[in-house]
């Protein structure tokens, strides 16, 4: 497995993965667009030809929100969120980033004992953020 930035050959693998895994997800227009704004830094997971994950951030002066991160189902409990998630980080701090937000389904137990594991800690809640179906949101965070 190798992890490299996004080009325009992950975009419709991403969108496809996207449905798979949300029940809100990006559309291949919005995952396309990320590729030429500035203030984003998308990584993808690849076994050869095959797209196992992703992950998209974006980030504002010093502080970055990760927004999308998806592990294909058939490769779920190997590590490939874990290693997505330390890549993004490490090409963050790179760019100056400091620190990293992101939300989390409250009912997602397994993505955010992943979080916690990797040092993300809960400093706040958004009040239906999510829907289809609705439902609050963990806002973790973490220092880089």
């Amino acid at each position: 497995m190798i992890i490299e930035n996004m080009t325009s050959i992950h975009v419709e693998p991403i969108a496809q993965l996207e449905k798979l895994c949300f029940s809100d997800p990006w559309s291949e227009k919005s995952i396309e667009t990320e590729l030429s704004c500035q203030l984003s830094c998308w990584l993808v997971a690849m076994e050869g030809d095959t797209l196992l994950g992703y992950v998209g951030s974006q980030t504002v002066i010093d502080e970055s929100d990760m927004m999308n991160l998806a592990v294909h189902p058939d490769y779920r409990r190997q590590g490939i969120a874990e290693k997505l998630v330390a890549a993004l980080e490490e090409a963050l701090r790179e760019r100056g980033s400091k620190a990293l937000t992101l939300e989390v389904r409250d009912s997602n137990a397994p993505a955010i004992r992943l979080y916690e594991k990797l040092g993300f800690q809960q400093v706040g809640l958004r009040k239906n953020y999510y829907r289809n179906p609705k439902e609050d949101a963990r806002i973790l965070r973490k220092e880089l």
